[in-house]
C-alpha cells in the first residue's frame, strides 16, 4: 500500500510490508523480515521529523534562554523527547482504549499467543523501534559529547530490546500497557528538566515526578508479575512452539518479564541506611557520591535531581539546616 504522499498504511488496502491474516471483516497482521523494510523506511521519516522539530522549535527557544554548552545538549535531548513520550502517551492511550486492554485486563493473557495483530498496535510497534534505531545516527548528527554517548547508549539499547522483545516474543498487549506507564513518567521527567532550563529556581515538577516514579514503577512490577507469574503460568498451552509463536515457558517467561517489566531507572544511588559503611555487607561496593535520605517529597525531588545534575546549581540541592540549629549543635558540642 503506496499513497503519493508517501508510504502509509491503511486498512482498507493491503499493505506492502507487513503479513496479514483476515478473519472475515477483521484484517490482523504478522510480523515477518518484510518489517525491515518498513522499518528503514520510517527511520528516515523520523530523521527528517527530529530535525524538524530542532530547529523550528528547539533551537529557537534555546537561543532566548542563553544557554551553556552543557545545558544546551540536555535541552536538546529534553526537547526531542518530550515531544516523543507525549505523542507516544496519547497514541499508546488511545490504542489500549480502542483495544478494551484497560477494561479487560485478563486480554494481556488470555488467548497467548497473540500472533496476530491488529493494525494500529503493529503499526505503533513499528514506529516505536524505527524512533529508537533513529536515535543511534543521531548521537552522530547532534555531536553528542563523547563521555554521554556511553548513558545514551545505554538508554536507546534497553528500550530498544524491551519493545523488540514484546513485539517478537508476543506480548505486545502487556508492551502496550508498560509503555504507557513508563512513557508518562519520561514525558513528566523531561519536562521538569525543561522548566529546570528555563528557570532554576522552579523544582514543583521534579517533586510530582519524583512521587510519579515509585507509583508507575510499583504498578510496572505489579503488573509485569501478575500477567506473566498468574496469567501466562495458569494458560493451557505451555509448549515451547516458536512456529506458532508460542514462548509460553519458564525461562523465557521470566526473561520477558525482566525485560519488559524493567524500566530505565535515574541514574542516581540510593541514600545509605542509618549507620551503613561501604563494604560492610556482600556484594555492596563503595559509592562515588552518597546522598542523604529525603525526609518529605521535595527533599526526595531534590536528591533525585541532584543525583541526575550534579553541575547543576545549589538551588534544586537538598535544603540546609537553618542556622538556629546549627548554634544549638554548636553550643551542645561546646
Amino acid at each position: 500500500m503506496v499513497n503519493k504522499g508517501g508510504m502509509f498504511f491503511t486498512e482498507s488496502s493491503p499493505p506492502l510490508f507487513i503479513l496479514q491474516w483476515t478473519d472475515g471483516e477483521t484484517v490482523h497482521y504478522h510480523y515477518g523480515p518484510k518489517d525491515l523494510v518498513t522499518v528503514l523506511f520510517y527511520i528516515f521519516i523520523t530523521i527528517i521529523l527530529h530535525a524538524v522539530v530542532q530547529e523550528y522549535i528547539l533551537d529557537k527557544i534555546s537561543k532566548r534562554l542563553h544557554l551553556s554548552k552543557v545545558k544546551h545538549s540536555k535541552f536538546n535531548e529534553s526537547g526531542q523527547l518530550v515531544v516523543f513520550h507525549l505523542s507516544s502517551v496519547i497514541w499508546c492511550f488511545y490504542v489500549v482504549v480502542t483495544e478494551g486492554y484497560l477494561t479487560n485486563p485478563r486480554s494481556l493473557w488470555e488467548d497467548y499467543p497473540h500472533v496476530y495483530l491488529p493494525f494500529q498496535v503493529k503499526f505503533f510497534y513499528l514506529c516505536q523501534l524505527a524512533y529508537w534505531l533513529h536515535a543511534l545516527p543521531e548521537l552522530y548528527f547532534q555531536k553528542v559529547r563523547k563521555e554521554e554517548i556511553p548513558r545514551q547508549l545505554q538508554y536507546i539499547c534497553l528500550y530498544l530490546v524491551h519493545i523488540a522483545g514484546a513485539y517478537l516474543l508476543n506480548l505486545s498487549r502487556l508492551g502496550l500497557v508498560l509503555l504507557l506507564l513508563q512513557y508518562s513518567t519520561e514525558f513528566l521527567f523531561h519536562t521538569a528538566r525543561l522548566c529546570y532550563f528555563a528557570d532554576e529556581n522552579n523544582e514543583k515538577l521534579f517533586n510530582a515526578w519524583a512521587a510519579a516514579f515509585g507509583v508507575t514503577r510499583l504498578f510496572i512490577l505489579t503488573l509485569a508479575v501478575l500477567a506473566i507469574g498468574f496469567g501466562l503460568a495458569r494458560v493451557e498451552n505451555q509448549a515451547f512452539d516458536p512456529e506458532k509463536g508460542n514462548f509460553n515457558t519458564l525461562l523465557c517467561s521470566c526473561g520477558t518479564g525482566a525485560s519488559t517489566g524493567a524500566s530505565r531507572a535515574p541514574s542516581a544511588e540510593c541514600p545509605p541506611r542509618p549507620g551503613w559503611q561501604p563494604g560492610s555487607s556482600r556484594g555492596s561496593r563503595v559509592l562515588g557520591r552518597l546522598l542523604p535520605a529525603p525526609r518529605s517529597l521535595s527533599s526526595l525531588g531534590a536528591c533525585l535531581h541532584q543525583a541526575l545534575f550534579p553541575e547543576s546549581p545549589a538551588s534544586l540541592r537538598l535544603p540546609r539546616k537553618r542556622s538556629g540549629e546549627s548554634r544549638e549543635r554548636n553550643l551542645h558540642t561546646d
